[in-house]
């Protein structure tokens, strides 16, 4: 069976933040409004967190994982010497290092470019009418 979209109700749990943004800005909007845009607002800030999120989780196993099979691959070959197996270590160590800054610079610079989207599509939103 079918069901109405519109008779359909959800529970949007919206923080005190959202909540207290939404009622400063659209002081004069009926309860509806107020209520789909925190909507919109929690959900455009759950979707950044869970990108951040899983593109940090992958980021991380990738670099763990680089860096495990470096070694187990240093450590089977026994022809080279000690020392040289260290150096080869540290400096991986230093490129995986450096690779997972870089990493983490373009997870912010996502996440700040996606609160100035919201930002605008909040302005946007709430712009008064001419």
């Amino acid at each position: 069976m079918a069901s109405d979209p519109n008779t359909e109700s959800t529970v949007v749990v919206v923080s005190p933040e959202e909540n207290a943004l939404v009622e400063t800005d659209l002081a004069n909007q009926n309860e509806a409004v107020k209520q789909e845009t925190a909507a919109l607002i929690d959900a455009i800030k759950k979707r950044a967190q869970a990108e951040i999120q899983a593109v940090g989780d992958l980021t991380r196993e990738t670099y763990l994982n680089a860096v495990r099979q470096a070694r187990e691959a240093i450590e089977q070959n026994q022809l080279i010497e000690r020392d040289r197996i260290e150096q080869s270590i540290q400096h991986i160590q230093q490129e995986a290092d450096k690779n997972w800054h870089s990493v983490v610079a373009e997870i912010e610079s996502f996440g700040t470019r996606l609160t100035d989207a919201a930002k605008a599509a909040w302005e946007k939103l709430t712009e008064p009418k001419a």
